[in-house]
This record gives structure tokens, sequence and C-alpha cells, in this order.
């Protein structure tokens, strides 16, 4: 394994904690700065919203500069975002911080996908950007529980100032590690890279990883308050379970790559369908802390095994000019799916059923996106029939 991919993974390990370690702060943030738990949650959707908007604003605005120093630009972005986010005395600064924090999170992984698969043999190209995903798992799996530690014992700043080093060491091992790929003579001209957005299979595998994920997002966004008040935990025991959840992660993230390898759709159907069917069984799993614990393993298995496949498929069906603004785009849908997790996952908590639901709106939400999964899988084989025939 090339230990330029480690550094990418280093990297990811920085923008995923940053990413998911609010969610077992939740309610020291919500206490400090006066406002409810559901509107500190929505600090995950302003960043998800800040990822959708960064990713294609900064890929079309970097296109032209060398993919390393376009990375080495979006660690000091991110690393600047986190000193703000600690530096907060208030919801809208912190809110602010998190949005600016979120820019560079989508052109990173979209940039950070494209050099990966360049760093390892063609067969080997879903799990090479398991690999560099595997600083996410990383982040699920260390990040987030010491994050949610540092919280409980040091307040929530402290976990945000430790993010901040994170960047800083990911800064230098990118710098150190990541080769400078040789640039094309010729960058593709605007259009050309925009035209990736007007084929109907890039934009039907963005579609699935926006309702895909969405479901993801709409359970453990609340995954404090479901250990404290439907599983009946105290908040210590929050950051042991966060150790499992991405246990899980780890372990779906690189089942999930080589599922890819084998082939992206199947992997793609596979992955979705096992995702819907441990959401839809939520909400008899977490009834005590003997059941919780390895539901959320599972959990973090069958939701990370989603990733590297749906990732795979919009590169391949955007191969060519518009690649790198394409897996961009794809790291957007992810987090667009976030947000939308996190807003619905709050309306069923303030308006709806509460909080034990959740398991059933969000199994709902991933089977839309196996829907789009098989549409898709009806229009390749209809373009297979289609192309012979013509010949």
């Amino acid at each position: 394994m090339p230990i330029s991919l480690l550094a990418l993974a280093a990297g990811a390990f920085g923008i995923g904690s940053t990413e998911f370690v609010i969610m077992g702060l939740l309610l020291q943030v919500s206490t400090d700065l006066g406002v409810g738990v559901t509107t500190a949650g929505l600090l995950i959707s302003g960043y998800a919203l800040g990822v959708a908007a960064g990713a294609p604003l900064l890929t079309l605005a970097l296109r032209k500069q060398p993919r390393k120093r376009v990375l080495l630009m979006l660690m000091a972005i991110f690393t600047l975002g986190n000193v703000a986010c600690a530096l907060a005395p208030s919801y809208g600064w912190l809110m602010a911080a998190r949005v600016l924090t979120a820019l560079a999170h989508g052109t990173f992984f979209g940039v950070g996908s494209v050099v990966a698969t360049g760093l390892v043999p063609p067969e080997r190209r879903a799990s090479a950007i398991a690999i560099m995903f595997t600083g996410l798992t990383a982040a699920t799996l260390l990040g987030v529980p010491a994050g949610a530690w540092l919280g409980l014992h040091y307040g929530w700043r402290a976990t945000f100032w430790a993010v901040s080093l994170i960047g800083v060491v990911a800064f230098i091992a990118i710098a150190a590690w990541v080769p400078a790929q040789r640039q094309d003579k010729a960058v593709p001209a605007l259009r050309d890279e925009l035209a990736v957005l007007m084929r109907p299979g890039v934009l039907r595998g963005l579609a699935l990883t926006v309702l895909g994920f969405a479901g993801v997002f709409a359970v453990v966004t609340y995954i404090q308050p479901l250990l404290t008040e439907v599983t009946g935990l105290s908040q210590a025991a929050v950051s042991p379970v966060l150790l499992v959840f991405g246990g899980g992660f780890a372990v779906g993230n690189l089942l999930g790559g080589r599922l890819a390898d084998r082939g992206t759709l199947p992997a793609v159907l596979t992955t979705l369908a096992l995702l819907a069917a441990v959401l839809a069984v939520m909400q008899w799993a977490i009834g005590s802390a003997w059941t919780a614990v390895p539901y959320f393993a599972l959990l973090g298995a069958a939701a990370f095994a989603t990733a590297a496949p749906m990732q795979m498929r919009v590169l391949e069906q955007a191969a060519g000019a518009g690649q790198n603004l394409a897996s961009s785009l794809n790291i957007a849908a992810f987090n667009i799916g976030n947000a939308l997790g996190a807003w619905v996952g709050g309306m069923t908590v303030d308006h709806g059923p509460g909080l034990p639901a959740l398991g059933w709106v969000a199994a709902t939400l991933t089977v839309g996106g196996l829907l789009i999964a098989l549409w898709s899988r009806g229009a390749d084989r209809l373009s297979a029939r289609t192309i012979p025939a013509q010949a």
C-alpha cells in the first residue's frame, strides 16, 4: 500500500473528526450556548450544506492548480476553521465557523479520491478510495469517542482545539508523502467539465447517494439522546458506544471497497438493501444496552459499506473531463444526505412520533436510494442492449 494513501487518510481523519464529533457534544454545546438540542443538531446540517456549496465552487475555482497544492490549501482552510470553532463566543459564530470548515471538505475528498485511484492499478481503484476513506472510519472509531470524552471532561472547545492540531499533522503528512502528480498539458474547458452534470448516470448516482445516506444521519445525528433517553445509558457511556459504532464503520468501509472492486452497481444494491434492513429494526434493537451496543456496531458497518461503492459509481459514470467535479459533487451529495437526514430526524423528534421511530423514517429514506439504484441498473441494461443494436 503506497504511504501516500496513508497521508490522504490522515487528512480524511481530521475532516471526518470535525464533521462527526459534534454528535457526541450536542448536550454540552446546547447547554453552554443556550440553545435546544435540535437547534444544536443543526450544526451538523449547517456543516453539510457548507460541504454542498464548497465542493463544486472550490473544485471549479482550483481546477487549474496541481492536485497536491489543492489538497494542502484545503487542509489549511480546514485547520483555520476549527480554530474559529474553538474560539466561538456564540451559536451563530460556531455555525459560521462550521460552514467555513466545511468548504474544504467536499473538494478534499473529491480531489483526494481521484488522486487515490491514480496511485494503484485499475483493478484496485475502489479499494484505494476505501483506504483513503479509512480516515473517516478512524475518525468515528477514535476521533469521535475521544472528542466526546474531551468534551465531557474539559469542555467542547477542547475538542475543536484537538481537531485543529490534527489538521496541522495532516498538512505535514500530505506535504511530505503525497507525490506531485503530472498535470495534463491542457486543462479541460469549463464547458466540458460542467457537461458532466448533463449525464443521466451521474445524476442518478448523485441522487442515490443523497437518499441512501440520508437514512444514516436521520439516526446518528441523535445517537446521544437515543442512547441516554431510549436505551437508558449515562452520558459517560456514550463514548464507548461511539467507539463500537466506529469499529463497525471500519469493517464496513473495507467490505464495501472489496465488493465494489468486483462490481460497482451490484455492491451499491447489496449495501443499500442491508442498510435499509438494519435501520428498520432499530426500534426493537435499542431498548437495552445488551442489544443496543451490538446494534450500533452493525449499523456502522452497514452505513459505511455504502461509501466506496457509491463514490466509485459516480467516478465510473463521469470518466473523462469533469471527473474531479463529479467526484466532489458526490461528496457534496453525501453531505446533502447528512443535512436532509438530520432535518428529517429533527422533525420526527420534535413534531412526529419521537426518538424511537427514527429507524423507520431513516429506512424509508434509504429505500428511496435503493429504488434509484434499481433504476440505474435498468438503464445500464437498456444501454447495453441499445449499443450493439446500433453497431
